[in-house]
């Protein structure tokens, strides 16, 4: 995604009204509409009040946030089966590169000879690698479609 491209569009009672770089803030009535993306997606979209007070807007029916969110309000057995299955997707990624990240690394001189040689317990084939990379793009995509954002699960790429 070529972050100087996308735009944030504001538009009142259906009749464009603002566009801006991103991240965004709208100023309007009571307060100010920020927008701000991550590289899978929406990563905030609130209406924040003069008062500080911060409230998610809800997104066009028609977008993929907004599909997505049909889908939590129609199943939301199914929809919190899938945010789960995101974030653990998510966090054994995580966890498994960094064992794997961390013998090479550990095999630095200077590291070595501070820390010494970390032997990882788990060699996954490069396929496997490749499989747990695009798991954790989509896990990303997923959790930026429900609004959700954590700098600690979603910060790659931002």
């Amino acid at each position: 995604m070529d972050r100087e491209k996308v735009r944030a569009h504001l538009y009142v009672d259906g009749a464009h009204r603002f566009e801006s770089k991103l991240p965004a803030m709208f100023p309007v009535e009571g307060g100010a509409i920020e927008v701000a993306m991550s590289a899978y997606g929406i990563r905030r979209c609130h209406y924040v009040t003069r008062a500080g007070a911060e409230h998610q807007l809800t997104p066009d029916p028609k977008s993929a946030e907004g599909r997505r969110a049909r889908l939590d309000g129609e199943h939301p057995a199914l929809s919190r089966s899938i945010g789960v299955f995101s974030v653990l997707t998510l966090l054994v990624g995580v966890g498994l590169n960094l064992l794997q990240i961390a013998e090479p690394l550990s095999r630095i001189p200077p590291i070595a000879e501070r820390a010494g040689i970390f032997e990882s317990p788990i060699h996954l084939p490069l396929w496997l690698n490749i499989a747990l990379g695009l798991a954790a793009v989509l896990a990303s995509v997923e959790r930026s479609l429900r609004l959700r954002y954590n700098p600690l699960l979603d910060r790659a790429g931002n």
